[in-house]
C-alpha cells in the first residue's frame, strides 16, 4: 500500500513529532489526509478486534505529549496507548528517562463510550506518575495488570472527578498495526500495534 508507506517514511525520523518542522507537518497531515480516505475499516468503533491491544505512537501533533519532553532534565521515552475494548477502558502510558535510576512514567486511565462508528467520547479517570522502579514499571501489559488488580502505588496517584477531564477521539484510520486519531484538540495521533 503506498501511501501507508509514504507515511511511515514521512514520520520516521520525526521522532514522534518532537523534530517536525512546519514544512514536515504539512506534508505529514497531507499523507495522513490520503490515507484517511482509503479507510479499510469503516466502523472502527465497532471493530473490537482490530482496536484491542497496546498501540505505540509514532507521530502526533499534541502539544500536551510534546511538552513533556521540556521539562527540565526529562526525555520524552515511548508512549503507548492500550485499549482494552471489553472493559471500554484506555490506558495511556508515556515513559520518560534522564538521571540514571531516574526513569519515570506518567500515565492516565479513561473510559470511553462511543457515540459513533467513528467516535469515542473519553472521561480521564485516574492518573499515575512515577519513578518506575518504585511502581515496579516492566512494560505497558503488567503495569495495567496491576492497576486491573486494584493496586496502589508509591507514585502520584490520584482520581480525576473533573467534569472539565474529557475529551472525544474520531478513529480515522485502522488495519491490523496502524491506527490514526483525531482528538477534539485538533491533535493527530499516529500509533502501530504492538505484537507481544
Amino acid at each position: 500500500m503506498m501511501r501507508k508507506a509514504a507515511l511511515l517514511e514521512a514520520i520516521a525520523f520525526q521522532n514522534r513529532g518532537l523534530l517536525a518542522t512546519e514544512t514536515d507537518k504539512t506534508a505529514i497531515l497531507a499523507a495522513v489526509a490520503q490515507l484517511e480516505d482509503i479507510n479499510p475499516t469503516p466502523r472502527p468503533v465497532e471493530a473490537a478486534d482490530l482496536l484491542d491491544g497496546n498501540w505505540r505512537l509514532l507521530y502526533t501533533t499534541s502539544r500536551g505529549l510534546l511538552n513533556i519532553d521540556q521539562v527540565p532534565l526529562l526525555k520524552l521515552g515511548q508512549i503507548y496507548q492500550c485499549i482494552r475494548a471489553k472493559s471500554a477502558k484506555i490506558y495511556n502510558i508515556a515513559e520518560v528517562y534522564g538521571l540514571p535510576y531516574l526513569e519515570g512514567i506518567v500515565s492516565v486511565t479513561a473510559r470511553f463510550d462511543p457515540v459513533s462508528e467513528r467516535r469515542v467520547l473519553v472521561k480521564f479517570e485516574r492518573s499515575i506518575s512515577g519513578l518506575q522502579r518504585l511502581i515496579g514499571y516492566n512494560s505497558p501489559s503488567d503495569f495495567i495488570q496491576q492497576i486491573e488488580s486494584g493496586k496502589n502505588f508509591l507514585a502520584l496517584d490520584f482520581s480525576i472527578e473533573s467534569r472539565d477531564q474529557k475529551g472525544w477521539l474520531d478513529i480515522t484510520y485502522l488495519d491490523n498495526d496502524l491506527r490514526i486519531g483525531r482528538g477534539n484538540e485538533g491533535s493527530v495521533f499516529v500509533l502501530t500495534k504492538v505484537i507481544k
